[in-house]
């Protein structure tokens, strides 16, 4: 078959000899040499094609790339045009590797908004298996197999950084044990297999011009540096990333899973199934760490560390060597949620519940107007906080537990001591119902979200606003600061999210859901978003470039409310549908269904240490649930 490459063209299938598409007439030799086949893969800014070389004597497959925004338009045009030459030039540069994609040729028509027309690389086929269809196929890698890896792909990113050119997309499915060689056999290790890097799509160079400005979030979040995701990549990003795929190799965890956002540390040690040298852990820990300066500096430091001796496979003797507990990865552990008590304190639907930090207590908002504290161990209230004029929607504790903040239909935001229980202060700035109140990690900054389309943004300390945001064409639902507390979310009645920066203002707006997002939460690494939504579906996003990851159906009615642990493997949903629903959301595996509610469910949360969910209800109870 031959495939026309016209981004309009309604039937693009053809015969195998032919010359032009018999639907629109277009040239289906790329260059009058290179013949696309079949589509291989649909990106959101390409689509890349199985081709053969025409011209070649022995007709060799190759891989034609078309960067083709899926959201035609001029804007679209120029985005996929910037990645073309992007990646043309990258592997001009780094293509005479046998490690790397070869360049064949590089195609840009005159006119990118004409009709059909889109800029194509095309490059040598790599074949063989990625890391990431290892990992399914044959499970967790052993220390051997990280020390192999680290060994044949370290040099290569030394080669790429020494020509000053950052991969900012390191992940498993980006690394290939390849079947056959980019270059001549004369070029490589008699016909040896080799890890081969692929994908220099967001690649860029690190010029002190480009070090110092801040550009484009670019890569697969999960895998991503913090300082990459604000559009700073530097050449540990790369370091950092790949350390994240070591030990998604090691473990089978997918990272979401293996970082603790309540400690701000990476928990992938107690996911262990092999043993794994102190030596190498303390390597995979330095790639790993937060901060850049503490980072390894280049992929020769690795390798020295890797081999002090200048040995490439030899595996020290002392080991850490995983308990019974930690090879029960969650995979494995599904536990057993059972309804322990319900309480009815409150006169009206339940709006809003959050756990204190410590875990010991948790609040509930009403449509009653009260707020009223609970015992997380007794389940009993210790104070309730009256002063609201109408029904209460959300309320949110700020990092220390000492003060908690609740939003109101009266279009106030009140601020409450709960040690003295006693009320701080009245925030009056809003002109509609309040919907959303959020504080960031660090205690500063609260947000808040109504129904007059804007979040703005207090100083808890002068009790000011200090920003305000109406990029909303209606009511703000839903709000979420992500761990580091210098991004967060918004969700609104108008079915986007958007993206904040609390310094710079709107990052980055995500469409997706047919109607209101009703509950945001992030992941423990921040580097994930998952939104819960009237369409009844909750949807899980790549925060580096909002691309859609999975989405979660099975309510039948609207999902209003999100709670997600703090280790990140146990993600509850609440629902019109009176249900509640425990899923993982690595997998977007369904673990249970929870009922008990008469009414729908408006509000969950789940304690620091996993152990209890507390959901509320038009049915005006809050159940509590543990699990076996």
């Amino acid at each position: 078959m031959s495939y026309c490459l016209n981004l309009r063209c309604p039937k693009p299938q053809n015969p195998n000899n032919a010359r032009f598409c018999s639907t629109c007439g277009s040239r289906l030799l790329l260059g009058d040499r290179y013949r696309a086949l079949e589509p291989i893969s649909q990106g959101g800014v390409g689509r890349t094609f199985l081709a053969v070389d025409e011209q070649a004597t022995s007709k060799p497959h190759c891989i034609i790339k078309q960067f083709s925004p899926k959201n035609q338009g001029t804007n679209n045009a120029e985005k996929a045009a910037e990645l073309f030459h992007q990646e043309a030039t990258r592997l001009q540069e780094l293509g005479q590797h046998p490690q790397i994609p070869q360049l064949l040729a590089y195609f840009e028509p005159d006119n990118l908004t004409e009709i059909g027309a889109a800029p194509a690389i095309v490059q040598s086929l790599i074949t063989g298996q990625s890391l990431a269809q290892k990992l399914a196929s044959e499970g967790a890698f052993s220390e051997a197999q990280i020390r192999q890896i680290l060994n044949e792909l370290l040099p290569v990113l030394q080669f790429v950084h020494e020509q000053g050119v950052i991969h900012r997309d390191i992940n498993p499915n980006n690394i290939i044990r390849c079947s056959s060689t980019p270059l001549t056999n004369e070029e490589i290790k008699n016909g040896e297999e080799q890890l081969v890097l692929v994908d220099f799509s967001a690649a860029k160079f690190t010029t002190k011009t480009a070090l110092a400005r801040t550009g484009t979030v670019i890569g697969s979040a999960t895998y991503t540096a913090q300082e990459q995701l604000m559009g700073k990549a530097v050449i540990s990003s790369d370091l950092y990333s790949l350390g994240v795929t070591c030990i998604h190799l090691l473990t089978d965890i997918h990272p979401f899973d293996l970082f603790n956002s309540l400690e701000g540390i990476w928990v992938w040690q107690d996911y262990l199934t092999n043993p794994v040298s102190k030596e190498l852990c303390q390597i995979l820990n330095k790639m790993l760490d937060s901060v850049v300066r503490k980072r390894y500096q280049s992929a020769a430091e690795i390798l020295q560390d890797i081999n002090p001796q200048g040995h490439t496979t030899t595996i020290p003797a002392t080991f850490i060597q995983p308990s019974y507990s930690q090879s029960l990865t969650p995979k494995s552990i599904i536990p057993i949620w059972t309804c322990v008590r319900t309480l009815t304190g409150h006169a009206s639907s339940i709006n809003s519940i959050a756990f204190s930090p410590d875990g010991h207590t948790f609040a509930s908002s009403s449509a009653d107007k009260t707020i009223k504290i609970w015992k997380a161990d007794s389940h009993r209230p210790c104070c309730t906080f009256s002063g609201h004029l109408s029904l209460i929607n959300a309320v949110a504790f700020s990092p220390d537990g000492r003060h908690l903040a609740s939003g109101s239909w009266d279009y106030t935001i009140k601020l409450w001591d709960v040690e003295t229980r006693e009320l701080i202060d009245t925030l009056r700035e809003h002109s509609g119902w309040i919907h959303a109140v959020a504080i960031s990690s660090d205690g500063k900054t609260l947000a808040s979200g109504s129904a007059d389309k804007s979040i703005k943004l207090w100083n808890l300390k002068t009790k000011e606003v200090q920003a305000s945001f109406c990029e909303h064409s209606g009511a703000v639902q839903a709000l979420v600061f992500s761990p580091t507390g210098q991004i967060f979310a918004s969700g609104s009645v108008d079915n986007t999210i958007k993206i904040w920066d609390i310094s710079h203002g709107i990052q980055l707006t995500i469409e997706g859901h047919l109607d209101t997002v009703n509950s945001l939460t992030f992941s423990p690494s921040g580097r994930i978003l998952i939104s819960g939504s009237a369409d009844k579906t909750i949807k899980i996003w790549n925060l580096g470039d909002g691309a859609l990851l999975n989405t979660l159906t099975g309510h039948l009615e609207a999902v209003n409310s999100l709670a997600l642990n703090t280790q990140g493997n146990t993600l509850i949903s609440a629902s019109t549908d009176k249900t509640l629903k425990i899923w993982h959301p690595s997998s977007g595996k369904l673990l249970h269904t929870l009922s008990g509610h008469l009414a729908g469910v408006t509000a969950v949360a789940i304690s620091p240490d996993s152990r209890i969910i507390a959901s509320g209800s038009q049915d005006k109870t809050i159940k509590i649930w543990q699990f076996n």
